[in-house]
């Protein structure tokens, strides 16, 4: 797929740089601002278009969010990154919590 979707516009540029090296005047230069041209606009519709289907996956991606939203009353990444999120600290290290804990034991 990639071969068709890209392969054209390259062998298009190609053949107008063959073209210029072949005949370097007259034919060979709008031979090669055609197929350059025509092979760069080629390859730009094609990126254009793989952008805006992305667009629609990131759309239907929003709107089962909102779908799960009006179900659930949260954010469907929301509660993901809250299950899995974990701290690992190393060994001997203290957080303010346990200091705090600590002078309660103490005093």
């Amino acid at each position: 797929m990639l071969a068709l979707r890209y392969g054209i516009g390259a062998v298009m540029v190609l053949a107008g740089i063959v073209m210029l090296i072949v005949d370097p005047s007259g034919l060979g230069v709008d031979g090669f601002a055609m197929a350059v041209g025509g092979g760069l606009s080629v390859l730009l519709i094609n990126f254009l278009y793989r952008l805006g289907v992305s667009g629609d996956k990131e759309r239907e991606e929003e709107e089962r969010a909102r779908a799960y939203f009006d179900e659930h009353g949260e954010w469907p990444e929301e509660e993901e990154r809250v299950r899995s999120r974990s701290w690992a600290l190393a060994r001997g290290v203290q957080t303010a919590d346990d200091e705090t804990r600590e002078r309660g034991r103490r005093g």
